[in-house]
C-alpha cells in the first residue's frame, strides 16, 4: 500500500467524492424504484391522479361544464385517433363538448371511431379528414382543407406514431419512422400554428399543443443520435429509430416553447410520456417485455 497517497489531501478528497457519488447514485436508484412502484400500483401523484386514472376522471374539472355539448367552444385535432390512446382522447374530449377533427389515412377506421363516439355522445361534432403523416404533400393538403373550413383551433394533439423493425422510406425518401413520428407532426404544427395563435388571441383561451413522446427517448444520447445508422439496412434498428423519433418530439417541444414565449403567444406546447399502454404498436411487436404488458398496462377502449 502506498502510505504517502493515503495522507495526500487530494487522494482523501477524491476518495470521499467517489463515495459521495456512489451514495447519490444509490439514492437516485431508490427514488426511481419507488416512483416506478407507485406508478405500477396506480398511486396518485401531486396532481391527484395516478396510472389508474381514466381520461374521464382527469377531465372532470369545473371548467369543463362550460364547454356545453350543445355549443362546442373548443376545437381539437387529434392525430392517430383511429385506435388506442388517440381514439380514447377523442372520445372523452367529444364527451366534454369539444369539436373533434380526426385526420386519418384509413378513412374507414376513422368513420367507425366517429360512429362509436356519436353513439355515446349524439350531440358531438366530429369531422374526418384524410391525411398521411409520412407525406408532406398530404399534410399540406389536410391543413389547407382544415383552414378553409374557417374553424378555430384550440388544441393540437400530435399522437400518431409508427414502429417498424424493417427499414422503409416515405415518398420524400425519409426513413419512415422519423418521417411519420417527427417530421410529419413538425410540419403539421408549423402549418397550423398561426391559426392556433389567432384563435387564442380572439377567444382569450390558451391554446395547447401536445407531443406524445415516450420514455424510450432516454435510450438515445448525443453520441448515438445518428441518422446514418438509420439508413443502412445491415445495421438498421427499429427500436433505435423509434427512440430517436421520440427524442425529436421532445426537442421540438422545447424549441417551440421557447419561440412561443418569445412571441408572447397564448399557446403552450408540452411533450408527454403516456405511460404503459397496450396500444397497436405494442400488440404488433411481441416479446418478453411486451408480453408482460397485459399485467401492468392500461387498456384503451379502442
Amino acid at each position: 500500500m502506498d502510505y504517502q497517497n493515503i495522507i495526500n489531501p487530494l487522494y482523501i478528497c477524491g476518495f470521499f467524492l467517489t463515495k459521495l457519488a456512489s451514495l447519490c447514485l444509490e439514492l437516485l436508484s431508490c427514488v426511481l424504484m419507488k416512483e416506478t412502484l407507485r406508478y405500477l400500483a396506480g398511486i396518485a401523484g401531486p396532481s391527484g391522479y395516478g396510472s389508474n386514472s381514466t381520461a374521464e376522471q382527469v377531465t372532470e374539472l369545473p371548467s369543463w361544464p362550460s364547454c356545453s355539448l350543445f355549443s362546442p367552444q373548443l376545437t381539437a385535432i387529434v392525430t392517430g385517433a383511429t385506435s388506442g390512446i388517440g381514439a380514447e382522447t377523442a372520445r372523452v374530449l367529444a364527451k366534454r363538448g369539444v369539436r373533434i377533427v380526426i385526420p386519418a389515412r384509413n378513412l374507414r377506421k376513422a368513420e367507425e371511431v366517429k360512429e362509436k363516439i356519436l353513439r355515446e355522445s349524439p350531440r358531438a361534432e366530429i369531422l374526418v379528414l384524410e391525411i398521411d403523416l409520412s407525406s408532406f404533400t398530404s399534410i399540406s393538403r389536410f391543413c389547407s382543407e382544415f383552414l378553409s373550413l374557417g374553424l378555430p383551433l384550440n388544441i393540437l394533439i400530435n399522437n400518431a406514431g409508427v414502429f417498424s423493425q424493417k427499414m422503409e422510406f416515405s415518398e420524400e425518401k425519409m426513413e419512415m419512422t422519423f418521417a411519420t413520428n417527427y417530421l410529419g407532426h413538425y410540419l403539421l404544427t408549423e402549418l397550423l400554428l398561426e391559426k392556433m395563435i389567432e384563435t387564442a388571441a380572439e377567444t382569450g383561451v390558451q391554446g395547447r399543443i401536445i407531443n406524445v413522446s415516450s420514455v424510450i427517448h432516454s435510450w438515445v444520447n448525443k453520441e448515438t443520435f445518428c441518422f446514418n445508422k438509420m439508413l443502412s439496412p445491415k445495421i438498421y434498428n427499429g427500436t433505435r429509430a423509434y427512440a430517436q423519433s421520440k427524442l425529436a418530439n421532445i426537442l421540438h417541444a422545447k424549441e417551440m416553447a421557447r419561440q412561443l414565449k418569445a412571441r408572447n403567444a397564448r399557446v403552450t406546447i408540452n411533450a408527454v410520456h403516456p405511460g404503459i399502454v397496450k396500444t397497436g404498436i405494442v400488440r404488433a411487436h411481441k416479446g418478453f417485455i411486451t408480453g408482460m404488458i397485459p399485467y401492468i398496462s392500461l387498456h384503451p377502449n379502442y
